[in-house]
């Protein structure tokens, strides 16, 4: 995709946006632009490294959209009501979404590889962008996490990774249905469960997207992917399972505190030996899906096998920040019922309490999921555990506050689970550093904040004093 206009992101610095950003800024596109973060102050070492990229920044005043010519990128989340949106409606500018923009990078590639799914598309993306780098595929990869294999003192923000060498590997969400606007060479469908939109919104999506790939990636542990897979033709189709008949199985799975073990099957072939550095069941699902869309690319089994086990993982995906008087703190990004699930699952395979710190990532996702949530919390949360919920996080706009954090907890304590609602977050985790005892695994938990992990830092320190 040629260049030839300048890009203003409004909202430079989330996790969407900015290795979008840093995407063009590699390909030699001219880029600048503001968010509400850098006007606080927050976060200066991310927009400390944005400038070092050569990525111009502005205040979120107007001042930043200068002439008609620039392309402005926004989240479907920014409101016209910003300056930035108000200057660029006075000069016409033309407009894009973040998703339309990716969408473009994304069709334009020979080798383009889209992740999808409810669960672990920042982790399943990071894995392939591995594999393909290690083995010499040069891609270039847009995530909404940091990928810790390619941060470096120069590079601590990795989301994204500029290659030279066709392929291009993303996630794609189908929370704001902007799904539809990809046409994968290979398509990978994780799982489908409930988060954003209604089970049926997402089966329609879903499914769309798989029919449109040249290649479709299928998790049969899934009961809605097993069911879409059997919609696609099975010359298209690579299919991975945990223990049962698959075209990828994984078998004899051994947990380890801070990763798992595993054998690769497939009919008719010997077994092979897999070591992850991440942990938890669900990885191994994650690996079977970057291993599936390897084998898609054309690469041999066996050497993805063998470059996956470099995964060193991703920022805020169950990532331990430390460990201080015998208390682990752990940084995570999950946020519905089936990412806080798996991280519980993982936890729980290892003896201690856990102690919970999860702020929601918005009022509208508790309406969604407030059953799910529940159900969830009742089921996996053992009897020593305790779940504190502040307020959900909130950055500017209209909202409707119909459910609440109040409102969860007093359902989840009503099962008979140890759950507190301490509106702000502070003091949610001051609660947990003050309860703390040799043992304990604390986790932070929540979506759309990075704050979150300044704080889990913050809380080790506590404890180490």
């Amino acid at each position: 995709m040629e260049h030839r206009k300048p890009y203003f992101f409004v909202g430079i610095g989330g996790s969407g946006m900015m290795p979008l950003a840093m995407i063009l800024a590699g390909q030699g596109a001219s880029v600048a632009g503001s968010d509400r973060s850098l006007d606080s102050g927050r976060l200066p070492a991310k927009f400390d490294f944005l400038k070092a990229s050569g990525i111009g920044l502005f205040p979120q005043d107007g001042s930043g959209i200068s002439s008609s010519e620039q392309v402005v990128v926004a989240s479907a989340a920014i409101e016209e009501t910003v300056p930035d949106a108000r200057r660029a409606a006075e000069l016409g500018n033309p407009r894009m979404t973040r998703a339309e923009l990716n969408a473009a990078l994304f069709n334009g590639s020979p080798a383009s590889i889209g992740v999808a799914g409810t669960s672990g598309k920042s982790t399943v993306t990071g894995m392939i962008g591995w594999i393909l780098h290690a083995l010499g595929r040069d891609p270039t990869v847009m995530n909404g996490a940091v990928m810790k294999n390619f941060v470096t003192p120069d590079a601590p923000f990795a989301s994204a990774l500029v290659g030279s060498g066709g392929a291009y590997v993303s996630e794609v969400d189908e929370s704001d249905g902007s799904i539809a606007l990809y046409r994968p060479h290979v398509a990978v469908l994780n799982n489908v469960s409930l988060d954003h939109l209604p089970m049926e919104k997402l089966i329609e999506l879903f499914g769309a997207f798989i029919a449109r790939s040249g290649k479709a990636v299928v998790n049969l542990d899934n009961g809605e992917g097993a069911l879409l897979a059997a919609t696609m033709p099975r010359d298209r189709l690579v299919t991975f399972a945990i223990g049962s008949a698959a075209d990828l199985t994984a078998i004899n799975l051994r947990e380890q505190r801070y990763g798992i073990a595993f054998e690769l099957a497939r009919e008719g072939e010997p077994s092979i030996p897999v070591t992850l550095q991440v942990p938890g069941k669900h990885n191994v699902s994650n690996a079977l899906a970057a291993i599936g869309a390897a084998l898609a690319a054309g690469i041999a089994l066996e050497d993805a096998a063998q470059a996956i086990q470099g995964f060193q993982g991703l920022k805020r995906r169950f990532e331990l920040v430390g460990e201080a008087n015998e208390i682990a703190v752990i940084d995570d990004f999950g946020h519905n019922p089936d990412k806080i699930a798996a991280t519980l699952d993982t936890l729980h395979a290892f003896e201690g309490r856990l102690l919970l710190l999860f702020q929601p990532h918005g009022y509208g996702p508790l309406r969604v999921m407030r059953r799910e949530l529940v159900a969830m919390f009742a089921e996996k949360l053992g009897a020593e555990d305790v779940l504190v919920l502040p307020d959900p996080v909130y950055q500017g706009g209209t909202t409707n506050r119909e459910v609440t954090s109040a409102d969860i907890i007093a359902d989840v304590a009503a099962t008979g689970r140890n759950a507190v609602h301490i509106p702000d977050r502070a003091a949610a985790a001051a609660h947990l550093v003050a309860i703390a005892r040799p043992g304990d695994r604390i986790v932070v938990m929540g979506a759309r904040d990075d704050t979150l992990s300044q704080l889990a830092a913050e809380m080790l320190g506590r404890l180490a004093h």
